[in-house]
């Protein structure tokens, strides 16, 4: 095989790889969309089954002065605002005044019900937290995988790179499921006050950590070509500035 031929077969290769990587992406966004929707879906039943045990109740519990009560809690809701100025567009989406989950009758837009969201929303945001742990851990393990593998040879560097792509698997996984639990998480009740808040903060990082991760797993797709050692410090920068940002951004939340 002459140089040219050689060339040529590498960059087929390449693109290849590049093609399978970015069609596993494809599946682990779909894996963690998915995961969302199902949480999604068990909060729903939760919330309806709630809500039919209190709605027999109250038939129950009804009084001749209910029509005098239903015209002060018309007056009281008009006063009261349930959706902050400002929710991102996930969330708009989803639970905006005319968003997909306001046509479930235990999702209407009614001060009672919002109150449920804002359980919803505890659930979701804890566990957030929790799958943010767990996927900084991995950052961590595949950190170290990381730093072996680039001055492994031979068989150990084809078994480093299958244990690091494994583990980064892992780590997409969690990372993007830690996102949409927080994206599509129901919104609070007031408006964020002006200035600075720790919250303020954690989004912030969030964007920064976001775009690294990005660009960390669209690196990894073109190490295997002949660019190899030329795209390595940036794959290495841009880990680093996610496991950083993503880091910074748990820490900034707890205090």
């Amino acid at each position: 095989m002459n140089f040219s031929n050689q060339n040529e077969y590498v960059w087929d290769k390449q693109f290849r790889t590049y093609f399978v990587l970015l069609h596993i992406n494809l599946i682990l966004m779909r894996t963690f969309l998915l995961i969302t929707v199902m949480f999604l879906i068990a909060s729903l039943q939760s919330q309806a089954q709630k809500e039919a045990a209190t709605k027999l109740k109250a038939q129950k519990d009804t009084t001749a002065t209910v029509d005098l009560l239903g015209e002060m809690n018309s007056t009281n809701q008009e006063k009261t605002k349930l959706l902050p100025d400002k929710i991102i567009f996930t969330q708009r989406i989803l639970w905006g005044e005319k968003g997909l989950m306001r046509s479930f009758n235990a999702f209407e837009l009614t001060p009672e019900k919002r109150q449920k969201e804002l359980k919803v929303r505890r659930t979701m945001l804890v566990a957030h937290q929790v799958m943010g742990m767990l996927t900084l851990g991995g950052m961590v393990a595949q950190g170290f995988v990381g730093a072996k593998l680039y001055s492994a040879s031979g068989t150990n560097y084809k078994s480093l790179k299958d244990t690091h792509e494994i583990i980064a698997a892992g780590v997409n996984i969690g990372y993007f499921s830690t996102a949409a639990l927080s994206l599509f998480a129901p919104p609070k009740m007031l408006n964020e006050r002006k200035g600075y808040s720790s919250i303020k903060l954690h989004r912030a990082l969030a964007i920064v950590h976001f775009s690294a991760m990005v660009a960390t797993n669209v690196l990894a797709t073109m190490m295997d070509g002949p660019n190899n050692a030329k795209i390595r410090p940036y794959h290495r920068a841009a880990a680093f500035t996610a496991f950083g940002a993503f880091a910074a951004s748990m820490i900034v939340i707890k205090f």
